[in-house]
């Protein structure tokens, strides 16, 4: 894994145009960062990451299966018991997933190591999928990287597949909140890719669904809402009115509710629990278990529902040495064993594992200045070459 300058292409304000991105003269793209890139070999996205990433999702399959037969695990994870029947009856049914993308701390040497799975509302999706390949085609192109270079990056073509595998009945309806812009970004590409799969598809926000007389949810010209992708965590959905109409609307979602078992960082704690020692998985525990005492005082303190970095905490030796602010602190945390990301002058590198319908089929790179990695890091593109 090696961490290497590169020229930008000199046309990257039309590039960014074309993809309906901000450029700022002196800044470039924001968020977008292609003066370097990541290199690693094909032994190393094989063996380190695409298959323990797998590997690790069919552990995480075990976890669901265990929940839906234990009640523990709702409580642990802080779900109301209303909503318990529903998520067992979502994965006995077998509902199908589209997409999620596990965080791991990687320098190219030692196994990766699981700091956490995005598995409900991931984003990123764009620039990993579409706008990074597009790099490494014009890059290769205008001798701005080594010929011969590949990318681990199937998103596209996995993601538009696993839409046409899925039956739908009338539209695809697809649901966020419009004005958080990498939600809305990352919703319009899925869009894009259900459309190319040859599915109707329709947009609305999530303070646009209405609910008919039947108890049905409904679009804006009044029509029954039969499937829907949202891009809206599902404990945001439990806390509202709204959402505890969810269980009797008949209406399907994607990603499906038993995601919201694997989209709560106490997921760390069980998957240890279940599986210790496992060479991708870091001890976790619920913060008040004893057991935490083995972690010796140096570990991070994690929310267990939180988004982009907020209110985690780095302790070393009984000493705060890092902490982020943010609007979740208030609930129950996880402390799972200090792991520091790799650091590259001063850069510390988040490789994201792309899943889609459970299989590795791309990567993303995020780096921050920080450990702990924020919603203002930038993304790296990567190449592989061996």
């Amino acid at each position: 894994m090696l961490r290497i300058p590169a020229t930008e292409r000199p046309d990257l304000e039309r590039v960014a145009k074309e993809h309906n991105f901000q450029f700022h003269a002196n800044g470039g793209i924001p968020f977008w960062d292609e003066s370097i890139y990541y290199q690693f070999t094909l032994k190393q996205i094989e063996e380190d990451l695409e298959g323990p990433a797998e590997e690790l999702e069919h552990l995480c399959f075990e976890l669901i299966e265990r929940a839906v037969n234990d009640e523990t695990v709702f409580r642990s994870l802080g779900i109301e018991e209303c909503f318990w029947d529903y998520i067992a009856e979502s994965w006995r049914n077998g509902e199908k997933n589209i997409y999620g993308r596990m965080d791991l701390s990687y320098d190219g040497e030692g196994p990766a190591k699981l700091l956490e799975y995005n598995a409900d509302t991931p984003t990123t999706l764009y620039e990993s999928s579409v706008f990074q390949w597009e790099w490494l085609e014009q890059a290769m192109e205008k001798g701005l990287i080594p010929d011969g270079c590949d990318q681990f990056n199937d998103l596209h073509d996995s993601i538009v597949k696993a839409f046409s595998l899925i039956d739908f009945d009338g539209s695809l309806h697809f649901a966020c909140v419009g004005d958080i812009e990498d939600d809305k970004g990352t919703l319009d590409y899925l869009q894009e890719c259900a459309r190319e799969a040859g599915l109707s598809t329709c947009f609305l926000s999530m303070q646009e669904i209405g609910i008919d007389d039947r108890g049905c949810f409904t679009d804006l010209d009044d029509q029954v809402i039969k499937t829907l992708f949202k891009l809206y965590p599902w404990e945001w959905m439990f806390e509202e009115e709204f959402g505890r109409r969810v269980p009797a609307s008949g209406t399907r979602f994607l990603e499906p509710p038993w995601k919201a078992v694997l989209s709560n960082k106490g997921l760390m704690a069980f998957l240890w629990e279940m599986f210790p020692g496992h060479p991708n998985l870091l001890p976790a525990y619920f913060d008040g278990d004893r057991r935490a005492s083995e972690l010796a005082g140096s570990f991070v303190r994690k929310p267990l529902l939180s988004r982009q970095g907020a209110n985690v905490q780095i302790i070393q030796e009984g000493k705060t040495q890092t902490r982020s602010e943010g609007p979740y602190g208030d609930g129950d945390h996880i402390l799972q064993a200090y792991h520091p990301l790799p650091e590259f002058s001063g850069n510390y590198p988040l490789v994201g594992c792309w899943l889609v319908a459970s299989q590795a089929v791309g990567m993303c790179i995020r780096e921050d200045q920080n450990l702990v990695t924020s919603r203002d890091a930038n993304f790296i593109p990567h190449v592989i070459l061996d």
